[in-house]
C-alpha cells in the first residue's frame, strides 16, 4: 500500500495479524468440500482449492511506472496475483509462461499482476534491463501487502474470481500456460463465480511448505 496510508503498525497488532493469519490458513485451505472438490485441472496443476471462496483484501499499491493500483478496480476481471522477488530462483523459472499465459488470455475479463516483495524500483528496474513483460508489476516494497497475504514462501499466486474472492491458490512455481490453465481461468470468466458462497475471512491466509523462504529482514 502507498500514498497517504499509514502502514506502519505497532509490534502487538503485527503479532495479532500473524496469529490471524495462521487461523485463516487453517479455515481457509482444509480438505475441500466434496460438493465443490478440486477439477481435474486443478490436481494436474496442484492447485489448493478452499472449501469455500475468500474474500480478498483490498490494497492500493504503486506500479513500477508510478500509477497507483487499487485491487478492487479489478472486480469484473478474474484475477491472477503472483507474488514474486528478483532474487527467487523458481519466481524467474515461472515468468515467462505467466508471460506466454497472460498474452494468450488478452482480450479477455482477465488481469495479471505480479506484487515484487521487498524490493526498491531500482533492484527492479536493472532486473527489467533485458526483459519485457506485458503484466502489470507491482510494487511491495516493505511487504505490507505480502503480510496481508500470509506471503512467506514465494513464488505464492492467487487466483481471484470476478467478485474478488480467491478460489484457488499455488504455492512454488508451475508451467502456466499450459491448457488446463486456460481452461481454468475461461470457466472462471463464464461463471463469474455466482453459485458460490464466501467466506467471511480475509485472505491472509497464505504459507505452508513450498517455493522458497524469504530472506531475513
Amino acid at each position: 500500500m502507498f500514498g497517504k496510508r499509514n502502514l506502519r503498525r505497532h509490534p502487538s497488532q503485527a503479532r495479532m495479524r500473524a496469529a490471524l493469519a495462521a487461523a485463516a490458513l487453517l479455515a481457509a485451505w482444509t480438505a475441500v468440500a466434496a460438493a465443490s472438490g478440486p477439477t481435474p485441472q486443478d490436481r494436474a496443476l496442484l492447485l489448493d482449492v478452499p472449501d469455500e471462496p475468500v474474500a480478498a483484501e483490498d490494497f492500493l499499491a504503486r506500479r513500477i511506472d508510478g500509477e497507483n493500483y487499487r485491487l478492487s478496480d479489478l472486480r469484473g476481471k478474474v484475477v491472477f496475483m503472483n507474488f514474486w522477488a528478483t532474487w527467487c530462483v523458481p519466481c524467474l523459472r515461472e515468468m515467462p509462461a505467466m508471460e506466454r499465459l497472460n498474452r494468450r488470455m488478452a482480450g479477455k475479463a482477465f488481469k495479471m499482476i505480479a506484487v515484487n516483495q521487498g524490493e526498491s524500483v531500482a533492484q527492479i528496474e536493472k532486473f527489467l534491463l533485458d526483459k519485457e513483460f506485458s503484466y502489470d508489476l507491482l510494487l511491495d516494497a516493505d511487504g505490507a501487502i505480502g503480510a496481508n497475504y500470509g506471503v512467506n514462501r514465494l513464488p505464492l499466486t492467487y487466483i481471484l474470481d470476478p467478485q474478488g474472492r480467491i478460489v484457488r491458490r499455488a504455492i512454488g512455481a508451475r508451467e502456466w500456460d499450459q491448457p488446463q490453465v486456460v481452461e481454468l481461468l475461461e470457466h472462471l470468466i463464464r461463471s463469474g463465480g455466482a453459485k458460490a458462497t464466501t467466506r467471511t475471512t480475509r485472505a491472509r491466509t497464505a504459507g505452508g511448505a513450498g517455493g522458497v523462504a524469504g530472506p531475513a529482514r
